[in-house]
């Protein structure tokens, strides 16, 4: 890819797409993790002498047009105060002749947030008119928004083909960090899959197990290997679909999976539920897994013990209840722990899951992307980098 140092933005307006995707509550952003990491890029182009700074990204699902739930507006005071410089936010749609006219009467060394590029129509299906009216409001492009990298989108892929461009700090960072676990990887390589369900991650699943040491399976997915075995799983959430793929990946790499022996089950989905540990594979019928147990959380940090490659993605249980975030908060530390060992938290849950075991800044690498990271691991070209070449 095309980075920073190769693209000349001195006295020009830069057009950055960013991933401001970020959980707010009540117009108060929650967490500023992906604000943060957009930082370098910002500043790399400010001291390369760039006239100003455009930033674009989407947020949320809107579906007709703009929503006012969904307006990035809560994100520019998050991102002024991170950035420790004004932030000028633009509403309205970033295509419109407005927006065009706010952003060339900015102020040299300006950096500014459009509203909500899913607000303008065709950005989703990279509507070509789109794209050059978006490329109307910068000289230069930079792709910075690895989490949505993945996506042929106007603002993602469309724009590069208009203007010089370049890959962020954050892109060309989380590349690097995720190609490792492809292509220069130290063994023993441990990989941790959880979270709901096997058909969100068959593919990475499917690409991995044949260079894997080790694939330790937690979370909900986790039942439907169970069940595939013939165990009892009570209500545990489950994919019968995915029965016989369960079934032959066990077959052919039954010597690589780690599954749960014993289960936090709850008799209802709630943080108030009775609890009891049971093995997974008998479950009362009437109680659902919820956490790993205590012996699957010893067997996992002992199967971890001395790799050196390790990459984590999904929770081991229903984490966000306290009372059932005692498996992922095991996995996590142990993660940590690891001494000379490459780690790669690979985004979604699994970001607020790290965050939430307080131990992030002990890991290697915590990726932007959640469906990037896995698209990118799965052997996918993805749109966005595809673009930056």
């Amino acid at each position: 890819m095309q980075n920073l140092s190769q693209l000349d933005v001195k006295g020009k307006r830069v057009l950055v797409r960013v991933d401001y995707n970020v959980p707010v509550k009540d117009g108060v952003v929650q967490d500023d993790t992906r604000v943060t990491a957009s930082l370098p890029t910002i500043r790399a182009l400010l001291d390369a002498g760039a006239r100003g700074v455009i930033l674009m990204s989407h947020f949320g699902r809107p579906k007709n047009g703009p929503e006012d739930k969904y307006s990035l507006r809560p994100v520019a005071p998050v991102l002024e105060k991170v950035l420790g410089r004004p932030v000028t936010f633009i509403g309205g749609t970033a295509d419109s002749d407005e927006t065009l006219a706010a952003v060339q009467a900015l102020p040299d060394g300006a950096v500014a947030l459009l509203e909500n590029v899913r607000f303008s129509s065709g950005e989703e299906k990279n509507n070509p008119e789109l794209s050059a009216k978006l490329a109307r409001l910068g000289d230069a492009f930079v792709l910075d928004a690895f989490g949505s990298a993945h996506r042929a989108h106007s603002s993602v892929s469309g724009v590069a083909g208009l203007l010089p461009h370049a890959a962020g700090t954050l892109l060309q960072t989380e590349v690097d960090a995720l190609g490792k676990l492809l292509n220069d990887v130290q063994h023993p390589y441990v990989v941790i899959i959880g979270g709901a369900k096997v058909s969100d991650k068959l593919l990475v699943i499917e690409n991995l197990l044949p260079t894997v040491d080790r694939m330790l399976i937690g979370g909900g997915m986790a039942y439907t290997f169970v069940k595939a075995q013939g165990g009892k799983i009570g209500k545990s959430i489950h994919e019968d679909d995915f029965l016989d793929k369960a079934r032959e990946l066990l077959g052919t790499y039954g010597d690589k999976i780690v599954l749960p022996t014993d289960t936090l089950a709850g008799d209802a989905f709630s943080n108030d539920a009775n609890t009891r540990v049971v093995p997974t594979n008998d479950i009362p019928d009437d109680w659902e897994g919820m956490d790993i147990g205590p012996d699957s959380r010893a067997a996992f940090a002992e199967a971890l013990s001395g790799a050196k490659t390790v990459f984590w993605n999904g929770p081991m249980g229903v984490f966000e209840f306290a009372k059932f975030a005692d498996g992922t908060n095991a996995i996590a530390k142990a993660v940590a722990d690891l001494q000379g060992a490459y780690t790669v938290i690979g985004g979604g849950d699994s970001v607020s899951a790290i965050n939430q075991s307080g131990q992030a800044g002990r890991v290697g690498h915590i990726s932007t992307g959640g469906g990037a990271s896995l698209e990118l691991l799965e052997g996918k070209a993805l749109p966005g980098v595809e673009a930056m070449k």
